[in-house]
């Protein structure tokens, strides 16, 4: 995908004296006192503000927090703990502005922050009069936001319509990149891991992937429906019945193109939903009718690791057991230890993914670890994003 990169305006010289309006992720969790419990999209967003101070452009950096009401500002609406992190980890001062829609006043080598953009009346419905506001506030718009990339609103949308140049921010960058080379041109096998609960929140996501992909390896939940598919017992565990007919259409539609489904040959499974619940390893064909499915079988797992050893790119999002209970998490534990082993382009998202790849360590060893749970999950169904859309058009004009 073609856009203009911040990164090559700066260098070229094209950022320098001006005014610069970047739209950041720094939505992140706060306890009841308003205090950053996680900093981690705040920390990600600094290379391009520092980038863009760099190239002596003035700078205006905004987010929504939260779901705040249009027009109805609230005190726990406030980036002001964003300001004062932005503020630490910059170095220097970081004034926060409110009321901002009407004008800024904002120094080359100045960096500011504008209150919760989400706040602001239209901003959610993409108002043409809101985004024209703000397009005239810069020279240069800079999405940076992947995680709301998915969304066609006035900051992530409008303001890129209408501002004098629109282009992707180092985070955005990144991720067009890496999902171009998983996606649109991946080097063969091309493997995709797509596990949770349930088979309808992702069964756009399984068909779309099997138009594609030379594997499909499934966990969690929707492995137990694509186990009665293949006609399997699994007792009492999470699964769709009414959802089997659509994993055989699944199966099937990758075994025509000489592609597979690896269905679980041994599962871990357990009496009850439970930390301390006693873990037994069974044969896929010997699951009782009071038993829960919780994980992957040691021989399924290391027929996985195999698989992933060999792959030429992967695609994961979502783990394959209960991995938060020590009992059952060995499946996605050899899973990851094979990701960031294998020698292959790797991409991760998904917020569970995420919580395991921090949990075993591996986050240097995958390729590119995706900031942005929907806008991630939208792309594996094989949809467009509004942000890459307008991002797209305007480098083409």
């Amino acid at each position: 995908m073609n856009v203009i990169r911040f990164s090559d305006l700066c260098a070229s010289g094209q950022a320098a004296g001006q005014r610069v309006f970047i739209r950041a992720d720094l939505n992140v969790p706060q306890a009841g006192d308003g205090r950053i419990t996680e900093d981690t999209r705040i920390r990600a967003s600094v290379p391009c503000i520092q980038m863009a101070l760099d190239a002596g452009a003035a700078v205006m950096v905004t987010s929504h927090l939260g779901r705040p009401t249009e027009g109805a500002f609230k005190s726990e609406d406030s980036l002001a703990p964003v300001a004062q992190r932005l503020s630490e980890l910059l170095g220097r001062s970081v004034d926060l502005r409110a009321n901002w829609v009407d004008g800024v006043a904002v120094a080359p080598g100045q960096v500011v922050l504008l209150e919760n953009c989400r706040v602001n009346k239209g901003e959610k419905k993409n108002d043409e009069a809101l985004a024209r506001k703000m397009a005239a506030l810069c020279d240069i718009y800079v999405n940076d936001a992947f995680g709301t990339a998915h969304r066609a609103e006035g900051t992530t949308y409008g303001i890129a319509q209408f501002a004098p140049i629109a282009c992707a921010g180092p985070l955005l960058a990144a991720e067009i990149d890496a999902i171009g080379k998983a996606l649109e041109a991946p080097k063969r096998p091309l493997v995709a891991i797509v596990a949770g609960s349930k088979v309808s929140t992702k069964l756009t996501i399984l068909k779309s992937l099997a138009q594609n992909v030379d594997q499909l390896i499934v966990g969690g939940g929707i492995a137990n429906t694509f186990m009665l598919a293949a006609g399997l017992k699994i007792g009492k565990s999470l699964a769709e019945a009414d959802l089997v007919g659509e994993a055989k259409a699944v199966i099937e539609a990758m075994k025509a193109r000489g592609a597979e489904v690896p269905i679980p040959t041994d599962v871990v499974t357990a009496k009850t939903f439970a930390a301390d619940a006693v873990a037994t390893i069974k044969k896929a064909t010997d699951v009782a009718d009071d038993d829960l499915i919780l994980d992957i079988g040691p021989e399924t797992a290391a027929k996985l690791a195999t698989q992933l050893n060999q792959a030429g790119t992967i695609v994961w999002n979502g783990p394959v057991g209960v991995f938060e209970f020590a009992a059952f998490e060995n499946g996605t534990k050899v899973i990851a230890h094979a990701i960031a082993e294998s020698k292959a382009f790797s991409i991760a998202g998904g917020g569970d993914t995420l919580a395991a790849i921090a949990k075993y360590g591996i986050e240097k060893q995958v390729g590119c670890i995706s900031t942005g749970g929907g806008a991630f999950l939208e792309i594996l169904e094989g949809k467009v994003l509004p942000a890459f859309e307008i991002l797209a058009k305007r480098a083409a004009h």
